[in-house]
């Protein structure tokens, strides 16, 4: 592609860097360098970006190079490059999450994930952009700007969100990876724009110094290419052996018959049966499993959305804001203001029903598979006209595949599987149990194993 600077990690991947940057065949700097060229070539039309950092970025990896030079290994993601979710404390970025409304004071200072990520040798990029305070699936922000999704640049399409800049800056490869946070499908909706990521488990990796959407269900997770990246990320972060793939003999995956396959654009129906098919042809076993509980998930995420936020914003505050906040996004909210106590708290007390519901459905299953998004990526200038057949808005319907993997306390990933059939990306959803998150991603290596890698964005047209 003329202009772009190859990607640095776009053929090993971190694994494969992690062993050039060992046999000394690569620099940490070099990489971060290279990074940084194709943030320049691509993201004043990509959009990905709410901060670059690159001087920051670059003091930091010649640290790690004369750290490693010096006889320090700090593991498998030394040197690595990674993108932040701006709704994430970073010491010495701004955070707006995605807002003119200045939160740092809510947010605070760098939290113990960043710490995470910095202990393992990561270097930090910058920020992304995410829809105002993460409310929002389609990755559209108003108030701060909205990521092209890498897929096409004649469209400006919806990116997925709230995530969306991390999801931009994975696809487009302008990180070795990206972390996003997921309240009701924050990093798995942007399937839309092709990445692979993993939904953790709420309170496996902790949530301080971020944004809040919902403190009950807040989750972070990394954005990758590829599954194997997400698995060398979450083996790195937890200190354990990289999972490895399952083997198909002797997998059990439930497919719900109810509401998630409903509906479905022609191409992401498509995709998914012939990714199933192909999973069934290689010895994994996919059973009916009937769920009829998951359709209330939209309003009880809905409800504690919009009463939590505020609770974290501030009753007065909120209301103090709204001539600075996207009036979409005020008003998605505003309805945070007037729940009964009594109506919250039976919402709270549903979430145990349900995860014990969802347990006695699983029981004997090794996962939940299904499709991430039920449409390919639409044009933003679309997304307010009305469904034919249900006269809902399409924005009404976002995230309608992901909110119960928050539900339920459950894990989570989505991996792309456009290779079937689909000129735009389609994700492949599979939720698994509480910190379930290795088999989750053994599971995922395995579909990439029998699938094989999804074919990249083309990017020329996103070219300075």
């Amino acid at each position: 592609m003329a202009n772009i600077p190859p990607d640095p990690l776009g053929e090993g991947g971190i694994t494969g860097f992690a062993d050039e940057f060992r046999a000394r065949r690569v620099t940490s700097e070099a990489v971060t360098t290279a990074y940084l060229a194709r943030i320049e070539a691509l993201d004043s039309r990509l959009g990905a970006y709410e901060h670059v950092a690159g001087d920051h970025a670059l003091a930091q990896a010649r640290a790690l190079d004369a750290l490693f030079a010096a006889g320090t290994d700090l593991g498998p993601l030394m040197g690595v490059p990674v993108a932040i979710k701006d709704l994430v404390a970073v010491e010495g970025m701004p955070t707006t999450a995605g807002s003119n409304v200045n939160v740092e004071d809510l947010i605070g200072s760098e939290g113990p994930f960043v710490r995470a990520l910095k202990r393992a040798g990561c270097v930090i990029l910058g920020k992304t952009k995410t829809v105002e305070f993460a409310m929002g699936g389609s990755g559209v922000n108003l108030v701060r700007g909205t990521p092209w999704n890498p897929w096409d640049a004649s469209t400006h399409r919806i990116p997925g969100g709230s995530s969306s800049g991390s999801a931009a800056a994975a696809a487009a490869g302008l990180c070795g990876f990206a972390i996003g946070s997921d309240t009701g499908g924050s990093v798995r909706i942007p399937a839309f724009s092709g990445t692979f990521a993993l939904k953790t488990t709420k309170g496996l990796w902790p949530t301080e110094n971020v944004s809040s959407l919902a403190a009950s269900v807040d989750t972070l997770g990394p954005m990758t290419r590829t599954a194997a990246d997400a698995a060398s990320v979450f083996a790195a972060l937890q200190g354990t052996p990289a999972p490895q793939p399952s083997p198909p003999r002797g997998l059990r995956l439930g497919r719900p018959t109810d509401y998630f396959f409903d509906d479905l654009d022609a191409d992401v129906g498509r995709c998914v049966d012939a990714a199933l098919k192909a999973l069934t042809e290689a010895g994994v076993e996919i059973v009916d499993v009937a769920m009829p509980f998951v359709h209330e998930h939209r309003q009880m995420i809905f409800t504690l959305c919009t009463v939590e936020f505020i609770a974290w914003f501030g009753r007065d505050r909120f209301i103090a804001s709204r001539d600075k906040m996207d009036g979409d996004v005020w008003a998605r909210l505003a309805p945070g203001l007037d729940v009964a106590a009594d109506d919250y708290i039976r919402v709270l007390w549903a979430l145990d029903d349900h995860r014990r519901m969802a347990a006695e459905a699983m029981a004997g299953l090794d996962g939940l598979v299904m499709p991430t998004n039920d449409k390919v990526a639409m044009a933003i200038a679309d997304l307010a006209a009305p469904d034919p057949a249900t006269g809902r808005t399409y924005m009404d319907q976002m995230g309608r595949n992901t909110y119960s993997a928050n539900i339920l306390g459950l894990c989570a990933t989505t991996t792309p599987v456009h290779g079937f059939g689909s000129n735009l990306p389609v994700g492949l959803q599979l939720m698994c149990e509480g910190f379930a998150e290795s088999r989750a991603l053994s599971v995922a290596l395995l579909m990439e194993d029998v699938f094989g890698p999804p074919p990249p964005p083309e990017l020329s047209g996103f070219a300075e």
